[in-house]
């Protein structure tokens, strides 16, 4: 039963990639027309059809990686010492799915926002951008992976408490060094000037982080669409705005996408986001060993690894709208938060009503695509909320 299942993840992923590199293949020799009235609902339909296929492809990838390809590529490491069999073994499946999926990345993530209006950015441009991602997500992976193979060596029993323990200083590592030199890789950060920054900095001094630096960032490098965020813990505080933002919306507009990401920091969402990540992390790591010895395995191997790895990532994918959950109700109060910094929802109505046109956003999704992906609550129920100061 699993050869039917195996051949049936390789003929859906190979198909799949197969397809996707010849719709890349044709852009490139004829780049297909930008959509002259592009229509938000017919682009939210596009996304989530993505977004399921990938979860799909994401699934099938994980399974021929787990049962067909690791067990060859192990046997291919095995002259390397044992201590870099890990982070060369990552290395190499990630080489084999990022050639394998190159076509898909193109076009679903660069045909499609070009044809759609939201973006300028050039082919040579995005490329770059991909491969520098490739290249952080890898190197990522492979020292976590070393550190990973360490940990169950040495402690074969007690490797996912110990796991568990260390993902929150892993995690604050991650919020104190993404913003400071990841981050960088891609756009360049530049201290805002002006009145804006002025009002910026005695809002966010009311909240005790009126030191924080306040930065512009070519956001329009890779997308049309506008974006605020307030990133760090520990004094690497940031407040950070596009340029995308700061020219398309009015100030208030903006003090008030402003105020609603400093929510997030004042009610302390990065420390929340880390504990709920940590508690999801130990759910995955007990659910995919679980499934794992149910199958007759344990870890004793790479190829153990990979084969833990997607039974963790099948338990990750049914805990997703648990998450999306949390995460909507975490953006509802940073709206009410935003409010009573402000004291101004009407420009909070009007920011958001200018997000949907400017990033081509559906006022509503399907029900069901809410409640199983969503990360934030409707624009419509936010903009209803704002202009009838219900909370």
């Amino acid at each position: 039963m699993r050869g039917v299942w195996n051949g049936a993840a390789v003929g859906f992923v190979m198909g799949y990639a197969a397809f996707r590199l010849r719709t890349a293949w044709l852009d490139r020799q004829t780049p297909f027309p930008t959509i002259e009235t592009p229509d938000a609902k017919a682009y939210g339909a596009a996304r989530r059809g993505l977004m399921v296929t990938g979860i799909a492809r994401s699934t099938a990838s994980l399974a021929m990686t787990a049962f067909i390809i690791a067990e060859p590529v192990e046997r291919a490491l095995a002259p390397l010492p044992r201590v870099l069999r890990a982070p060369a073994f990552i290395a190499l499946l990630g080489l084999i799915d990022g050639l394998r999926d190159l076509g898909a990345d193109y076009v679903e993530g660069y045909v499609m926002e070009r044809t759609y209006g939201t973006s300028d950015q050039t082919a040579h441009a995005w490329f770059a951008d991909h491969c520098k991602a490739v290249g952080v997500g890898t190197g990522v992976a492979m020292i976590l992976g070393a550190i990973g193979d360490a940990i169950v060596r040495k402690a074969p029993r007690r490797w996912p408490w110990l796991t568990i323990a260390t993902a929150p200083v892993v995690l604050t590592i991650a919020n104190i060094i993404a913003p400071m030199y990841i981050m960088p890789l891609f756009n360049t950060y530049t201290p805002l000037e002006g009145d804006l920054e002025r009002r910026i900095r005695q809002l966010a001094a009311r909240y005790g982080v009126g030191e924080a630096a306040i930065l512009r960032f070519d956001m329009s490098r890779q997308t049309k669409k506008a974006n605020a965020f307030v990133t760090g813990v520990f004094g690497t505080q940031r407040i950070v705005l596009a340029d995308t933002l700061i020219e398309n919306f009015a100030e208030d507009e903006t003090l008030f996408v402003v105020a609603h990401e400093l929510g997030h920091y004042v009610r302390r969402d990065p420390w929340l986001s880390i504990g709920v990540g940590t508690v999801f992390l130990a759910a995955t790591i007990g659910g995919g060993k679980r499934a794992l010895r149910k199958a007759g395995g344990r870890i004793d191997s790479l190829t153990d690894g990979a084969r833990f790895a997607f039974y963790a990532s099948l338990f990750s994918t049914l805990g997703a709208p648990l998450m999306a959950a949390i995460s909507r109700a975490v953006e509802r109060r940073a709206d009410v938060f935003a409010v009573d910094a402000t004291g101004d929802p009407q420009s909070g109505a009007r920011a958001f009503r200018r997000l949907r046109e400017q990033n081509l956003a559906e006022d509503e999704q399907p029900k069901w695509a809410e409640l199983l992906f969503s990360s934030h609550p409707s624009l419509k129920s936010r903009i209803a909320r704002l202009e009838n100061a219900t909370w």
